[in-house]
């Protein structure tokens, strides 16, 4: 039996629905329906049918829990991993897929992955000829599942983004395992290290430059937009006019909607009223639009097929000198200074 957990609720942490689909196919595929995993973690037994489009982390994290013991699964959190779709990830998995390689990949993890779930969060670093990832759990009481389940899916989802296998990762687990081995090194093609400072791999910082088949770089623009205006939406510490605000410019750059007085009709305020709210909200109009501007930029310019030209077009400016002017005050140097370092 799976030792239950105790996991204070946090109605504010969720999972989307797409990301809880790959828990129900492996409850599923062996025997368990979505009712019976709903009562063994404490549910309604209609709670997961239809697919909801969220649920709570903690409910989350005991369905975890009860898919183990009913399906007298040890390696359930691995085979949740292993069911993961090009949709669990939502929208910032079709952002991965647009992106031209595994780093720039890696990197919009680190900023998108809220979108999908609440879980907790990755880091990616590099130190010489060697890279490393880790997943700090939101929920370190947890049961192994849960961060066998992660590294599961990464490992799954980065097949599809690689077009084929990845060269072996050195993985290491904070945890410690009675499970068989065997299915570890089938999952992983190694053996992971248990009882490790962290939830972590290791891999050669060559594969961080291997290209993503089949990338759209050119829908990657709007993929992105859309999740930053999903991750503005998201962000519950900033006041709503101010994610409102920042929602509404990064929706109209490109249109060259990003006046004061367009965004302020938008959001059915008047200008004078916008600037009071925003004041009040310790921000300015001004500096949303800068921020806004700078993130993406920096994006942008990440993608070898965008020119400035396009880049400035696509932050709303008129002319290609007042972007690179802009950029210059934001960073110190000139966007394609930055772009040649980024790519060095």
């Amino acid at each position: 039996m799976t030792k239950p957990c105790s996991i204070a609720p946090s109605p504010s942490q969720r999972v989307t629905g797409s990301y809880l689909q790959p828990l129900l196919d492996a409850a599923a595929a062996r025997g368990v329906s979505a009712e019976a995993l709903a009562r063994a973690a404490g549910l309604p037994s209609t709670r997961l049918t239809p697919l909801p489009d969220s649920l709570a982390a903690p409910d989350y994290i005991r369905l975890l829990d009860a898919g183990a013991d009913l399906a007298s699964d040890p390696h359930f959190g691995l085979h949740v991993g292993e069911c993961v779709k090009l949709g669990s990830y939502s929208v910032y998995g079709l952002v991965l897929l647009a992106c031209r390689d595994i780093g720039q990949a890696l990197e919009q993890t680190m900023r998108y992955e809220a979108l999908a779930h609440d879980l907790g969060r990755s880091q990616v670093t590099v130190a010489g000829i060697t890279a490393r990832y880790e997943w700090i759990s939101h929920y370190p009481a947890a049961s192994r599942h849960l961060v066998e389940s992660v590294f599961a899916g990464i490992q799954t989802f980065g097949r599809w983004l690689a077009g084929g296998a990845l060269p072996v990762a050195r993985v290491a687990f904070a945890h410690g395992s009675d499970a068989s081995l065997d299915e570890y090194e089938r999952v992983f093609g190694s053996c992971p290290v248990f009882n490790a400072p962290a939830n972590s791999g290791e891999f050669d910082a060559a594969i961080l430059a291997l290209p993503v088949p089949n990338a759209d770089v050119n829908l990657y623009p709007v993929l992105q937009q859309h999740a930053e205006r999903l991750l503005g939406q998201r962000e519950g510490g900033a006041p709503a006019i101010v994610a409102q605000v920042r929602a509404a410019i990064i929706r109209n750059l490109a249109h060259d909607r990003v006046r004061l007085a367009s965004i302020a009709q938008e959001l059915d305020l008047s200008p004078r009223t916008l600037q009071r709210k925003l004041g009040d909200a310790g921000a300015s109009f001004q500096g949303l639009l800068d921020s806004a501007r700078y993130v993406l930029a920096q994006d942008y310019l990440r993608q070898p097929g965008l020119s400035l030209a396009d880049i400035a077009f696509l932050l709303g400016y008129q002319e290609q000198s007042a972007f690179t002017h802009a950029f210059k005050e934001w960073s110190g140097t000139n966007p394609g200074a930055w772009r040649e370092r980024g790519s060095a």
